[in-house]
């Protein structure tokens, strides 16, 4: 049935429609339960604030929704984020498909916080989404916490320490990158995603 882009108030749903119409794909962006579990391909994008995104989700039982589904599933951003145990940010008890805790970057001299721009991927296990072709390729970021690197990780960043720029377990992706905002690369990434 296609693609169901999750909704709820933390989504960067608009610049994820786009990349996908560029991929010739018409995706659904949908908070209905049948919609979203009879998907093909379910996308978890996100921009926000972990604690107001994760009440959110509890509110309507998107929680466990997500964490049921069988399908592949994208997390972008801040949906890679929730689908950890635990985040930093606000304090937050996530979604716990990933088991490993989100951190704030530390203070490092004049390097910024947020992480804002392009910066490159070392790819550690190519997982189908994000392959050992696009190793050492500049995708985009802009997020202020980061997954530690750990056993679900498939591609590092550094940036003030090395992070978790993807990772995956069974049927779920994640990118703390944009790949809707990440040109060529980010494309190649969708594609992939698009066609497991």
């Amino acid at each position: 049935m296609g693609v169901a882009v999750i909704k709820y108030n933390a989504g960067n749903n608009f610049s994820v429609l786009c990349a996908l119409r560029r991929l010739g794909v018409e995706a659904v962006v949908t908070d209905d339960f049948d919609v979203v579990r009879n998907a093909d391909k379910v996308i978890f994008p996100g921009v926000g604030e972990a604690s107001s995104a994760m009440s959110y989700l509890r509110s309507g039982n998107l929680d466990s929704l997500i964490r049921s589904l069988l399908q592949p599933v994208l997390g972008i951003c801040i949906g890679q984020q929730l689908m950890c145990r635990h985040s930093e940010e606000g304090d937050t008890d996530c979604l716990g498909i990933f088991d490993a805790e989100v951190k704030r970057f530390p203070v490092n001299g004049n390097m910024k916080v947020p992480h804002m721009g392009w910066n490159n991927l070392r790819v550690t296990s190519g997982d189908g989404v994000v392959p050992a072709a696009v190793d050492n390729s500049y995708v985009y970021y802009v997020h202020s916490y980061y997954v530690p690197v750990c056993d679900y990780t498939t591609a590092v960043t550094d940036y003030i320490l090395p992070f978790s720029a993807s990772m995956r377990k069974e049927n779920f992706y994640a990118t703390q990158f944009h790949p809707e905002k990440s040109g060529d690369v980010g494309e190649k990434i969708l594609k992939n995603f698009l066609e497991l």
